[in-house]
């Protein structure tokens, strides 16, 4: 069994330890070079050679710098390495062209690695890190693959790749004037018109960049990707900030280049749009931020439940302990709870907005999720609740805690992490607080970390947390699977459902996501409108209601996967889709 050490240098931190993991190395103890220091940066370097895997240096560490990992299968030589105890990635996803290739699997776990080395902004090592390793070598290296030819073109420069970044909010510091003007700039394919219709930019062509939201953003950098003519398409988390139609609208627009010819490859966290996006799917597994492997290709459902499934059988590599169980709740298996709070009509209008609320309660013990298109009035509703925005009629009737987690984070705390809980979270340091929230949401990693230094990933698992570690009546979490993976997705859905049970409390949550909404919802409300204009809420009500009560609007239909359970989208116009209009079912629950 191969083994690797892996050295997080931001954590380590040898004046404060005094290289206690060479103090203790039972290697070095018999005169050997099991751990050296670098002559440059004062940090251990773990001989992987001489290594005995025995751990006492990982449990050692005080900083929980040092990891020492055993493979799980003998694994031909990695793609690349980043040096001496750093990160390494096995294997390469397949590009096939004329399809779309969808990436699954956890944050920091090679995904960047693999467009960076696909894009070829980044040359393969095989890892030989120490070495320029030369085009012909790699290119002997996939001899026989379908990613000979691919490197065999790029390293000739013949190839031509667009990428679509993950932080679409950055776009405005490198591209200045309006949206029109952007569009006419990278318009290669002559499609401008259809996909501004696709899209619906049409009413924000004239607006500055600048001056755009989350949402508009990712719609305005998934034309621009989508107008540019290339080879290869890369698309980094196209739906961010989008809501569910949005997100199918940008589904059409990535299926068009696929249709086109082109090779399409693209990292989705939201299970429904990837299944939607994707002919095929490959799964990545490993320990993040230490290796990353790249599974087998897979058609895109099997590929998707063989993920929920949490085991790769052919690879014969189980990545999860449990399954993830979604439940189907029919209405008629819901009991009536204890009223938590309720409030009358409430009405709110400012800027040329008008939001109406209809009546409503909350019950102890259950979680009601939110969801309509963005510009509805769903964050000026949890302002509402929460008590940060005043209604101008209604009233909440019966006054509870609340611990409010917005939609937008800022990263201002001048400290590390702990320092932020310590300060901010009032059960930490309790059992509790390390069983339901510090371990679920991988906080352990983060402590030394800077709070202003942290990812959106980080800052929102982080945010999520501390909302969780206060003693409320009512949690309120505006989007809080943003910048997270599948697998964080899901955590945080059990986290926040254990906290509301054991508290005898009640969580509003405010999503994008259809199949973390469907694992996590017992009851559901609806926004429609005019976005920008005019919203209008609904009670809350039972999830197939207010889903069909959505989707008809949006004219889309989910069905039921038959081994997972998990929502799958009809495609537009198909057997099922027609079908399940006609009966006005537009989210079924039966298999």
């Amino acid at each position: 069994m191969t083994r690797i050490s892996i050295l997080d240098h931001d954590r380590c931190q040898p004046k404060k330890c005094n290289y206690v993991c060479i103090e203790y190395c039972p290697g070095v103890r018999m005169e050997e070079d099991t751990i050296i220091i670098d002559s440059k940066t004062k940090k251990p370097i773990l001989s992987e050679e001489l290594c005995s895997g025995c751990g006492i240096c990982t449990n050692r560490c005080p900083f929980n710098a040092v990891s020492i990992i055993n493979l799980p299968e003998a694994l031909d030589d990695p793609i690349h390495r980043y040096g001496q105890n750093l990160f390494e990635l096995f294997g390469l996803p397949n590009i096939k062209e004329g399809s779309v290739v969808g990436i699954l699997g956890p944050n920091g776990i090679g995904k960047s690695t693999i467009i960076r080395i696909l894009s070829g902004e980044l040359k393969p090592n095989l890892g030989n890190y120490d070495e320029d390793v030369a085009w012909e070598d790699i290119i002997n290296y996939f001899k026989g693959s379908q990613l000979q030819s691919y490197f065999t073109k790029l390293s000739k420069g013949d190839l031509k790749v667009v990428h679509k970044p993950q932080m679409v909010d950055l776009l405005p510091k490198f591209v200045k004037g309006n949206v029109q003007k952007l569009m006419e700039g990278v318009d290669e394919r002559g499609a401008m018109e259809e996909v501004i219709d696709l899209l619906e930019l049409g009413s924000i062509l004239k607006r500055d960049v600048s001056k755009l939201s989350g949402g508009e953003l990712q719609r305005v950098a998934i034309a621009a990707a989508a107008l540019r003519e290339a080879d290869f398409y890369y698309f980094d988390e196209p739906t961010s900030w989008l809501d569910v139609r949005q997100r199918l609208n940008a589904v059409k627009v990535v299926r068009n280049l696929a249709e086109s010819g082109k090779s399409v490859m693209v990292i989705e966290h939201d299970l429904a749009t990837l299944d939607a996006i994707s002919d095929y799917v490959h799964i990545l597994y490993g320990q993040p931020g230490a290796y990353g492997v790249v599974s087998h290709m897979r058609g895109v459902r099997v590929g998707i439940n063989t993920y929920i499934n949490g085991f790769l059988r052919e690879e014969n590599v189980r990545f999860r302990k449990q399954p993830i169980i979604f439940d189907v709740k029919p209405p008629a298996l819901e009991i009536e709870a204890e009223v938590l709070a309720d409030y009358s009509s409430i009405k709110k209008s400012y800027d040329g907005f008008s939001l109406d609320v209809d009546e409503g309660e909350v019950q102890h013990d259950e979680i009601i999720t939110a969801f309509g298109p963005n510009g509805i009035g769903k964050t000026t509703y949890a302002k509402m609740l929460a008590g940060v925005t005043k209604p101008n009629e209604g009233k909440i009737n019966k006054k509870v805690t609340i611990a409010y987690k917005p939609q937008y984070l800022v990263s201002d705390f001048d400290g590390t992490v702990q320092e932020l809980l310590i300060t901010t979270a009032p059960t930490y340091g309790t059992n509790m607080f390390k069983t339901e929230i510090l371990k679920p949401f991988s906080l352990e990693a983060l402590m030394d970390k800077e709070v202003n230094e942290l990812s959106g990933g980080e800052l929102q698992r982080l945010s999520v947390a501390v909302t969780l570690s206060r003693e409320s009546e009512i949690y309120l979490f505006d989007e809080p699977t943003a910048f997270l993976d599948v697998e964080q997705r899901l955590k945080a859905a059990k986290a926040i459902k254990r906290v509301v049970e054991s508290r005898n409390a009640a969580a509003i949550i405010i999503d994008h996501d259809i199949v973390f909404i469907d694992y996590i919802s017992d009851r559901a409300m609806v926004f429609d409108g005019e976005p920008g204009v005019k919203g209008h809420a609904s009670s809350p009500m039972n999830l197939r209601s207010a889903m069909n009560t959505f989707l008809s609007s949006v004219g889309i239909t989910f069905r039921r996967d038959k081994e997972t359970k998990r929502p799958r989208v009809n495609k537009f116009g198909s057997y099922l889709d027609r079908k399940q209009k006609e009966k006005g079912e537009y989210y079924y629950l039966d298999s």
